[in-house]
């Protein structure tokens, strides 16, 4: 198995006026293509700030990152912004979809901003929503839809690019249980199917759905849990 994730040595300082405080502290990290992995950690744990990195939103302050075999750890703004719309699908805790948009608009966006043409963003975005089981609520809007509908709808936009990675920040941090086990479960289709899916999660039971946990500790991977 290729790949997809290497980390070596990754740290992460920010400035609090004279204060530097160590977000991540020598992060070295493998995964494989098609790998289905949890982060998992309590808060201020650094796994968000690893996130950051993973998904490009953020570089380290030193240390290497490459994905699918590229440094991306010292690109420029413009590389990371084409980086994050081809290569990696985002699903957010909060949802992040656009109140005044159709569900098919909202997975059209990251095909806009890519200068897809209109009509063939239409049926990709028909064809991703389709997917997670939504063929039937492309035309509604945000407030139309339960939460684990949007949150489908967050996983159809993630998916509609054709990413090699898939980042999922607590994604089932504001669902209730029925629509947790029924995002989950979408996960495990697309992981199935293929996909790389990497789950930022503070919840045990959340993490035990991966084929693996990262724990981070204070900023770092605790010893000894690559947990099968």
């Amino acid at each position: 198995m290729a790949p997809i994730i290497e980390m070596h040595d990754v740290r992460k300082t920010y400035a609090t006026g004279a204060v530097e405080v160590e977000a991540l502290r020598g992060v070295s990290l493998t995964i494989g293509d098609g790998e289905f992995v949890a982060i998992a950690g309590p808060s201020g744990s650094g796994k968000s700030t690893l996130m950051h990195i993973l998904g490009c939103l953020d570089v380290p302050t030193s240390g290497s990152y490459r994905l699918a075999g590229g440094d991306v750890g010292t690109l420029p703004e413009s590389h990371l912004a084409m980086i994050r719309n081809r290569r990696i699908g985002f699903v957010f805790q909060q949802f992040n979809l656009l109140a005044s948009m159709t569900a098919l608009r909202n997975v059209e966006l990251p095909l806009a901003y890519a200068g897809v043409p209109r009509q063939e963003r239409r049926e990709r975005a028909a064809e991703s929503l389709a997917r997670v089981g939504l063929a039937d609520r492309m035309t509604h809007r945000p407030g139309e839809l339960s939460g684990g509908q949007q949150q489908r709808v967050a996983v159809a936009r993630a998916l509609v690019t054709g990413p090699s990675l898939i980042l999922a920040d607590e994604p089932t941090g504001n669902l209730d249980s029925a629509s947790s086990a029924d995002v989950l479960g979408l996960f495990t289709e697309l992981h199935a199917a293929g996909r790389t899916i990497v789950l930022i999660t503070h919840e045990h039971d959340i993490a035990a759905r991966a084929q693996r946990t990262v724990l981070m500790h204070d900023g770092a991977v605790a010893e000894g849990v690559l947990v099968p």
